[in-house]
């Protein structure tokens, strides 16, 4: 079977120019985010400002550099540029992972899927011949290739699939179809919108774009797959994105879907950008023609579809790991992130912590502001993983101090969809005492409702 599949899939080609295309596109849109990133000043805001980072479990050692994180800034995009030009693709895209993964694990404060998507997505690009065709380094003699292996362009459209399908899994849950919630609580926020404005006050509207989501999610990839609804579908992708981009501040990721959405469109179609963009800078007096494609076929190195396997099992696979956690996810959000729910909950929560010598027995409370920036402090107050590791900052802070046997206790409150907030930590457990790990966290206290669904 596996040799049948062989030959009849995985030795089929396909002209080079969809992922030349994607490459130029993706290079631009990560060059854009950087300079953006840089132009907001988020860079000292959200790295260089805080005084303690939350970091992820594993990844404690990716802390922010000082005034050299504006040099990792500087590497990613030069790197997003080199992407785009297709000048040393391989060095490249590697650098552009590895930068810009650093840059999101230095505080997860700031996680956002798409953030995940873009690593996830530059991960994967690493091992393809996006730089074969339309590219610097295609200049070279013998090195172009008008054609690839099919399954390179395919794995592409496989990873938005993914994303896209499995945001419309995690959409079939009680609260979403049958509560509309979150949207019932964010869109009559939108009253100041022109036109849109008096219908995000309308009950049945919060129930139209909750099924709408998740119907758009489950089928567009395929949608997008067929040649027959390929351009209704891009389309939908298209009014989907910018209606979230004006609703949500949800920043590059909106165009960001919009340009990868493009992969699934035939290779002519991308034949006819790429002789538009070789129009546009023969104008601009840029372009040179490349050298002639070598009749060989680009032949990947053994090691890259066994990684691509394991890569996309992972892919499929991670998404479901909350299933071996007990309590409700959305609660415990133990496995929630890295899963592509995207936008599923509205939490909001309130953490008091005491601080108690161990030695003289006096306790205090915790001014969280006096640590933690507003975007930190709103983040902690309803995850469990950032209150403990908030909790051992704070031990091993006023330890520091002369305190002895130092333990951390937290009265904490949360809110989840529109419920009345309940306790939602177990005041008597000293966090200090609990450590970081993928076991399930004992003291997270029980949900006291249900949410039905995936």
């Amino acid at each position: 079977m596996f040799s049948l599949v062989n030959h009849t899939y995985f030795n089929r080609t396909i002209k080079t120019a969809p992922l030349a295309v994607f490459r130029v596109l993706f290079g631009v849109m990560m060059l854009l985010s950087i300079i953006r990133f840089w132009a907001n000043g988020w860079i000292s805001k959200l790295y260089l400002e805080p005084e303690f980072h939350f970091s992820y479990y594993g990844f404690e050692w990716v802390k922010p550099m000082g005034v050299w994180t504006y040099l990792l800034f500087v590497v990613c995009g030069l790197a997003a540029l080199g992407v785009a030009l297709g000048y040393k693709y391989r060095l490249s895209i590697v650098l552009f992972f590895l930068s810009f993964t650093y840059i999101e694990l230095m505080d997860k404060t700031t996680y956002l899927n798409h953030y995940y998507f873009v690593s996830v997505l530059s991960f994967l690009m690493i091992f393809l011949p996006a730089n074969r065709w339309f590219a610097l380094d295609a200049l070279k003699p013998g090195f172009a290739a008008k054609e690839v292996p099919r399954w390179t362009v395919d794995s592409l459209k496989l990873m938005l699939g993914i994303v896209y399908f499995y945001a419309g899994l995690a959409k079939l849950n009680s609260d979403w179809l049958v509560e509309a919630m979150p949207l019932k609580i964010w869109l009559p926020a939108k009253y100041d919108l022109p036109l849109l404005g008096d219908l995000m006050q309308q009950e049945w509207v919060h129930y139209a774009f909750s099924y709408g989501g998740a119907i758009y999610d489950l089928f567009i990839p395929f949608l997008l797959l067929f040649a027959r609804t390929r351009w209704f579908a891009f389309g939908l992708v298209v009014i989907f994105h910018v209606l979230t981009r004006v609703l949500f501040p949800i920043g590059m990721f909106p165009y960001i879907m919009i340009v990868s959405s493009l992969i699934f469109f035939s290779p002519s179609f991308h034949e006819r950008l790429l002789s538009g963009f070789q129009t546009l800078l023969k104008r601009l007096k840029l372009y040179r023609q490349q050298a002639v494609h070598t009749t060989n076929a680009w032949r990947p190195k053994t090691y890259v579809k066994p990684v691509l396997i394991l890569f996309f099992a992972v892919q499929l696979l991670f998404p479901w790991r909350y299933l071996l956690y007990p309590g409700e996810l959305f609660w415990t959000e133990e496995g929630y992130r890295f899963s592509w729910r995207v936008m599923l909950m509205e939490k909001a929560g309130y953490a008091q912590f005491k601080v108690v010598d161990g030695q003289s027995g006096k306790s205090f409370a915790i001014d969280n502001s006096d640590f933690l920036t507003p975007l930190q402090e709103k983040q902690m107050s309803f995850q469990p993983d950032f209150i403990l590791e908030y909790a051992h900052y704070l031990a091993d802070h006023y330890q520091q101090q002369g305190y002895k046997d130092v333990a951390v206790y937290v009265e904490s409150y949360v809110a989840l969809n529109g419920r009345l907030s309940q306790a939602y930590i177990d005041p008597k457990v000293d966090l200090v005492s609990q450590r970081e790990s993928f076991k399930h966290k004992t003291w997270i206290l029980p949900f006291n409702d249900t949410i039905d669904g995936l």
